[in-house]
């Protein structure tokens, strides 16, 4: 069936959130979304499309009495299809959304009550567009990795870093312990696991405390500048904000600490106020749970790329956007890398938009300078940050090792990043320090040119990583290829 014909079968309340004919959507007064969409038995895909439109924003079941000109205003409306794909484009006027700049009541929106719809089997939302006029009401990320890079002193690579192991079970001062092994080993940065709380085994304040002593120790024996991310994710909001107060007031230089937040299971809320309290820390959104909606064969939910760049519009410094089928998560370059760089650059291209986080009008010149900058990975928005939203960065984990750096960095196209490997350097047959300095030893290769086999020549530590890790790698391949055969 056609538009044409499909209009037909809507009824009067379907018809005022259908315009297939809506002039210029990008003229700044809608948030633009894609969604890949099939009807349940008995609806076709534009009705069960204008379903959505009006449960997402202004509709109900019926059509009600009590509407106003001004109501039909703020209806959402369905304005593009493709037929052949199940795809449906539905604008939506942002004014509707709660001010100032609150990401979890959009998504209250547009993800909220649809996915749980009669009318639908299927409803993934794969990309959104924010105008400018928009983006002028959020707050976007106020720490980057700009500046962590310029307090850790590192500059033309990614900022290399790990999760402590095993992620629960050491106490206190054993947590601390490998923070310090992985420091002198020469990395830069560590993180709590997304569990880490406050563990009768592990206190936190204790937790906090130990690192900071054995922080003051690493950067003394190497004379680099280190950082920790704690998780401050909490029962409630005064326990979050103790947290984050109990570590500032532990002694900490600014800058050597970040704050995490499991950001779909604390909430956006709790994302934003971190953001909005502590523009001076590094905001650190880890996606735990993110696979109820973003694995690609779920049929219901929000793509990577949706979750990213709505991390980006609340304010996170960094979120964790996947390995690109490199390490052990699912996940493709087609979403993994296409997620990261759109939340790196100030302008790039997504599954069907292309999004502009500037400010002003794309065609100034001083917008199109600062993206021309951007791609040279130049430092921008640094004393014009008026003109658009900063960047936010990625973050990748997840079944890395120090073998697996260059490919990840050839697939990501910069080193705009944070790495933080956890097996991947703990797993190593000497320990921590040597799988430290085995993962700064596969950057040096990277950096100076030198096949990763070659450089291990005159470096044991690397040698001995690629020596385990290439033999870990060929006992799961053989393991699947036996498998494959008995299946």
């Amino acid at each position: 069936m056609e538009g044409k014909q499909l209009l037909k079968t809507l009824n009067e309340k379907e018809k005022a959130y259908v315009n297939l004919n809506l002039k210029n959507p990008k003229n700044g007064e809608y948030l633009l979304t894609v969604f890949h969409l099939i009807p349940a038995r008995g609806l076709n895909i534009l009705q069960a499309a204008a379903e959505v439109a009006a449960e997402s924003s202004t509709g109900t079941t019926f059509k009600v009495k009590t509407e106003t000109p001004f109501s039909r205003e703020m209806n959402a409306l369905v304005y593009k299809l493709d037929l052949k794909r199940n795809l449906v484009w539905i604008a939506y006027p942002w004014r509707l959304f709660d001010r100032p700049g609150n990401v979890q009541n959009i998504l209250t929106y547009i993800v909220g009550n649809v996915l749980g719809m009669s009318q639908i089997k299927a409803l993934k939302l794969l990309d959104v567009w924010f105008p400018p006029a928009m983006l002028e009401q959020y707050d976007g990320p106020s720490y980057t990795i700009d500046d962590m890079r310029k307090y850790l002193g590192v500059y033309g690579r990614p900022i290399l870093g790990t999760i402590i192991k095993p992620k629960m079970g050491l106490t206190s001062a054993e947590y601390a312990e490998v923070c310090y092994d992985f420091w002198v080993g020469g990395g830069d940065f560590v993180k709590n696991d997304e569990p880490q709380a406050n563990q009768d085994f592990c206190p936190y304040e204790k937790m906090v405390k130990h690192v900071k002593k054995a922080m003051d120790k690493a950067v003394k024996e190497t004379g680099r500048k280190k950082v920790h991310s704690f998780n401050v994710s909490s029962p409630d909001f005064d326990t979050m904000i103790k947290r984050c107060e109990l570590i500032r007031s532990a002694g900490f230089e600014p800058g050597s600490y970040a704050f995490l937040i499991d950001g779909i299971t604390a909430g956006w809320m709790a994302v934003q106020t971190l953001r909005r309290r502590y523009p001076d820390v590094f905001i650190h959104f880890h996606r735990a749970g993110h696979g109820g909606f973003t694995r690609p064969e779920n049929p219901i939910g929000f793509s990577v790329l949706v979750l990213s760049k709505f991390a980006r519009l609340a304010g996170a410094s960094g979120i964790h956007t996947g390995t690109a089928g490199i390490g052990k998560m699912k996940g493709k370059p087609e979403e993994d890398i296409v997620a990261a760089h759109n939340i790196q650059y100030f302008s790039a291209t997504g599954h069907f938009f292309e999004q502009s986080w500037g400010k002003i009008p794309e065609k100034d010149s001083d917008a199109v300078k600062l993206a021309s900058e951007d791609l040279a990975h130049h430092t921008i928005l640094e004393d014009d940050e008026w003109r658009g939203v900063k960047k936010c960065c990625p973050i990748i984990s997840g079944g890395l090792n120090p073998t697996l750096l260059k490919p990840f960095i050839e697939v990501m196209g910069n080193v705009d990043f944070i790495t933080t490997m956890g097996a991947g350097v703990h797993a190593h047959p000497h320990g921590t320090r040597s799988g430290a300095k085995a993962l700064i030893q596969a950057c040096e290769a990277y950096q100076k040119g030198i096949d990763i086999n070659e450089y291990a020549s005159d470096h044991k530590e690397l040698y001995e990583a690629i020596k385990f890790f290439s033999k870990k790698k060929k006992s799961k391949e053989l393991k699947q290829a036996v498998k494959s055969e008995r299946s």
